[in-house]
């Protein structure tokens, strides 16, 4: 290190002081002031049937701020919430008063606009999948689901949310600037500490894998926290890009990215985009860069280009300044914070080995996802689970329509059953002491999810479900699990290739769902042997058809025994024919997959 890194970090420490009873960091910097205040609560402190409780607490909070000429604004993450400004002092002050003034007190004259306002930003936000695969649907798998508890929170429900977690004793406030500003009283109630969520897992192995999208790779594990595996990090992405992009063509973006969980672990994701054409060679080419850092083969300049670019940010002058909001969350979840000079020894103590140790570490705990119609078995991930390992006993109801499935009703939850083509039984199954949520409809339909992430829909249209098993369900679930939504533009039908996917956000009525039942998580109906035969048959005679209507087209008009307007007439019908054996068989293939 040399002697002007070492002056310059000296110059940029974090000082720990307090203000009105909330633990301070402060930074000295030149410029406008900035600060924030974090609070230890976030999506993995909710259930299911409550989501987005925090994230409406965090737009009441903000409301009476209305139109500023200074910046702010707020956030809320898995396990904490942050509001945070940049502005002259007086203007700091005042932004940070009026948001705790405002937590004390929600503007609930503008809840139902807020909800609607958290709804409309909902509809363009896209839901990650791999942390519902990893956690469940509890926790930090939440941040995969819509924010389904808005829509039935009332005044009360809110209020005593803000007064559980966001209180002074919760709270970590950090201030960049001149001098910390003068006259701030927060005036926020008293409350304990909060502890971290727990973290679940609906994973029975790792490393394990599943197969959804179209696009390219994605991958996420979770590693001991600390600057090896930063650097870790960092070196794969410089692996990645090589392999994938510059070598081999494959991907136009290869990154990763590294998210503390605070709680002495964090999760590195990785992701490879790819063609269709392409998918083969990237999933190949992943796999293959992981196992290279796996066994050790890293290189020592990937190392040191990675830890130059690390120490410049520890060096730049507003190092401190940038660590304020990530040492808050440490000092919430119990962490102390750092001095830059400790966090770049350690940065160049880090060798290849400490590299290899945290790549080993990754494999262990690797959860994959890899594009429809591929496997990652043959690298050794198993498959992420996608039915339970039993059924419940009770009364037994059959699909009306071709799709073999059966919903059971028992005492102690649901399941949904189907054959598959070996012959075996496969089911998903929600017991009611581990639904994390039912989705009610005023047409009648039921959708309960397990907080293994597992769905089971009971449809009374479907599975000809009478009206007493219904109340059965409904007196069988919690209610604090019940959500209840508008009414649903499309309502599931009896009829073969019913879609019955369960990714959060994809339905058109607002509410996250689409379909009617599904033994899986996020996977699209399984092909039947009637409609592989029907897509065989459909194939080939649409292939006939197709190559007679070429044929005719291209040579039939040279005929002088074939008028125009007969040509045209018998050109137009073939072409027309084809196109009706095309369009069942395309239907097919987007709403069906291989098994």
């Amino acid at each position: 290190m040399n002697p002007q890194a070492a002056q310059a970090t000296q110059a940029a420490a974090v000082h720990l002081t307090e203000t009105d009873g909330i633990p301070t960091l402060f930074a000295h910097a030149a410029g406008p002031m900035r600060a924030g205040l974090v609070f230890r609560v976030g999506v993995a402190d909710e259930t299911l049937a409550r989501a987005g409780v925090t994230h409406l607490v965090e737009h009441l909070a903000l409301h009476r701020q209305g139109l500023a000429d200074y910046h702010y604004n707020g956030t809320t993450k898995a396990a904490f919430t942050h509001f945070h400004v940049e502005g002259a002092e007086h203007e700091v002050v005042a932004y940070l008063q009026g948001v705790c003034a405002s937590l004390v007190a929600l503007p609930m004259e503008r809840l139902e606009t807020e909800k609607e306002i958290l709804r409309t930003e909902e509809s363009r936000r896209e839901h990650p999948q791999l942390p519902l695969w990893r956690y469940g649907a509890q926790g930090h798998g939440l941040v995969s689901y819509p924010e389904w508890g808005v829509r039935n929170l009332g005044p009360q429900d809110v209020a005593d949310w803000a007064r559980t977690w966001f209180t002074r004793g919760n709270a970590v406030l950090w201030v960049a600037g001149e001098r910390l500003p003068a006259g701030l009283a927060l005036g926020l109630p008293t409350g304990p500490r909060r502890l971290l969520p727990a973290v679940t897992s609906a994973l029975p192995a790792t490393p394990a894998y599943f197969s959804d999208g179209t696009g390219g790779v994605l991958l996420d594990a979770v590693v001991t926290d600390g600057t090896a595996a930063r650097l870790y990090a960092g070196v794969l992405e410089r692996e990645l890009s090589r392999a994938l992009r510059q070598e081999g063509g494959y991907s136009y973006t290869a990154a990763t990215d590294y998210t503390p969980r605070r709680d002495g672990f964090a999760v590195v994701t990785a992701f490879a985009d790819a063609l269709p054409a392409k998918q083969d060679a990237v999933l190949g080419g992943f796999v293959d860069v992981l196992a290279a850092l796996q066994v050790g083969r890293i290189g020592q300049a990937d190392l040191d280009a990675v830890r130059t670019r690390a120490d410049g940010a520890l060096t730049a002058s507003d190092a401190a300044v940038r660590r304020l909001p990530g040492a808050a969350e440490d000092l919430l979840a119990g962490r102390p914070p750092r001095t830059l000079d400790e966090l770049r020894a350690e940065l160049w103590a880090v060798t290849s080995a400490h590299l290899h140790a945290v790549a080993v570490e990754a494999a262990g705990t690797a959860l994959m996802q890899v594009p429809g119609g591929h496997s990652a078995d043959w690298a050794g991930y198993t498959a992420a689970p996608t039915s339970s390992p039993y059924a419940v006993t009770g009364r037994r109801f059959a699909s009306t329509g071709r799709d073999g499935s059966t919903l059971v009703v028992g005492e102690e939850g649901v399941s949904v059953t189907e054959r598959a083509r070996n012959g075996t039984e496969r089911a998903a199954t929600v017991p009611y002491r581990a639904c994390a949520a039912m989705l009610s409809w005023p047409d009648g339909g039921r959708r309960l999810i397990g907080t293994d992430g597992l769905v089971v829909d009971v449809e009374p249209g479907l599975y000809g479900v009478d009206a007493h098993t219904m109340a059965v369900v409904e007196a069988a679930v919690p209610p604090a699990a019940v959500v209840r939504l508008p009414p649903r533009q499309r309502t599931p039908a009896p009829e073969p290739g019913t879609e019955r996917g369960t990714e959060p956000g994809a339905a058109s009525d607002g509410s996250g769902v689409n379909g009617a039942g599904s033994p899986e998580r996020g996977a699209s109906t399984r092909r039947t042997g009637r409609q592989t035969a029907a897509l065989v048959v459909l194939g080939l005679l649409g292939g006939l058809f197709a190559l007679l209507a070429l044929v005719f087209t291209v040579f039939g008009g040279g005929d002088p025994e074939t008028g125009t307007g007969e040509w045209l007439a018998i050109a137009g019908f073939l072409w027309g024919v084809t196109g009706l054996l095309a369009w069942p068989a395309v239907r097919i293939l987007r709403r069906t997959r291989r098994v």
